[in-house]
């Protein structure tokens, strides 16, 4: 594993900044699909024992974000155009209701969200890209006002954010993903559940296939680390 690991400060429980930093690298590609890792590398990467390492990879088993690889370590889990598909496709289904739902509600959605997400696509930052776009598919959720749409997202998200990293890999993609936004947002403050479940369900049906169209390209080029 060549990958640079964000280092720890010394606590008494590191499982959850464990299992952040390495669900952070796996979101954004530094830790590609395919990738051996092992508890030794990680444990002295991030400078912690290897207790804390091992308990993370459990729960990255557990999300499906790792896998038992032959020998020593684990494999971070592969892409498939097929489980990419399968995400997107749930989460097309919430995202527009959660859209109607906020529309109905005439709900403003702070300019802020806009106005990061489009300077942070501006720069490099991968992983203040994934969040940025969370924070607006979050917002909405909230907006909707029924709690078990962001509960039901959850458990989708954690395996969206690599789909998401790929997507936002590519520069030519990171204005269009704002733009689609921003009319989303529009549609709901005008409140007009019908276009904004449209637009909602057209942005998801237009990533959904730009990734099964590309995710071979990615994969041989390399393209997913960064």
């Amino acid at each position: 594993m060549t990958t640079k690991l964000q280092r720890i400060q010394a606590r008494p429980d590191y499982v959850d900044e464990v299992y952040k930093v390495l669900l952070d690298a796996i979101s954004d590609g530094s830790l590609a699909p395919g990738v051996r890792i092992t508890q030794e590398e990680i444990a002295e990467q991030m400078h912690v024992s290897r207790s804390p390492v091992l308990q993370a990879l459990r729960l990255l088993k557990k999300d499906g974000l790792v896998q038992d690889a032959p020998g020593r370590g684990v494999l971070v889990t592969p892409l498939t155009v097929t489980s990419i598909s399968n995400l997107y496709l749930i989460r097309g289904a919430l995202d527009n209701l959660a859209a109607k739902m906020a529309a109905e509600r005439r709900y403003q959605m702070p300019a802020e969200i806009i106005s990061h997400g489009r300077k942070v696509s501006k720069g490099k930052n991968l992983r203040a890209m994934i969040d940025a776009d969370m924070a607006f598919h979050h917002d909405i959720y909230a907006a909707s006002g029924n709690p078990l749409i962001a509960e039901s997202a959850q458990v989708y998200w954690v395996h969206l954010r690599r789909a998401m990293g790929m997507v936002l890999q590519s520069s030519a993609q990171r204005q269009t993903v704002w733009d689609e936004h921003e009319a989303i947002a529009t549609a709901i403050a005008q409140g007009d559940p019908v276009r904004a479940g449209e637009l909602s369900d057209l942005h998801t049906s237009t990533a959904r296939e730009y990734l099964a169209t590309r995710l071979d390209e990615f994969l041989e080029l390399g393209e997913l680390k960064v």
